[in-house]
């Protein structure tokens, strides 16, 4: 291969870019298990046909798809007592992606808070209402605070 061609050659993802895809896909797979209640499996080999994985952390999508599924009753108690409105209230892009946000910061410690957090907000930018970003940050940001205290308090500590 000449340089030429290296230049020209699509370059691989990087891995936050594909643990960033594995969310996005994620999310649409949470949604529609919240939507139709299919068997997660179902969803997930639906999404292997019909979605372009090439770009995703098929391992994390799997994860977080499973994970969020398996634990959504655990995940909606991390953060019902930090809405202002019942669960049942919410918009089912925002359950989602508070469900997905919880679960990291809960279950995936090796994911720093802010990049949990931040992801979240994205997600929300990119899949659901105009100004629910904003509201999925401040829930995230608090249960942060709880969740993640020490790694808080220790960022805090080295500025």
């Amino acid at each position: 291969m000449t340089e030429q061609d290296k230049a020209k050659a699509p370059k691989k993802p990087s891995r936050s870019q594909m643990r960033s895809a594995s969310r996005a896909l994620a999310l649409q797979a949470i949604y529609q298990w919240q939507m139709n209640h299919s068997a997660i499996n179902e969803i997930e080999a639906q999404f292997a046909v019909d979605q372009d994985m090439s770009a995703c952390d098929k391992a994390y999508f799997r994860e977080l798809v499973y994970g969020v599924s398996s634990k959504a009753k655990a995940l909606d108690g991390l953060y019902e007592e930090l809405l202002d409105r019942s669960i049942s209230e919410l918009d089912a892009i925002e359950q989602a992606t508070l469900r997905i946000g919880s679960f990291e910061l809960s279950e995936r410690l090796d994911v720093p808070y802010r990049v949990a957090i931040n992801e979240s907000v994205e997600l929300a930018k990119a899949f659901g209402a105009s100004e629910s970003h904003k509201y999925i940050n401040g829930i995230l940001d608090k249960l942060a605070q709880r969740v993640r205290r020490e790694e808080i308090a220790a960022r805090r500590n080295a500025k």
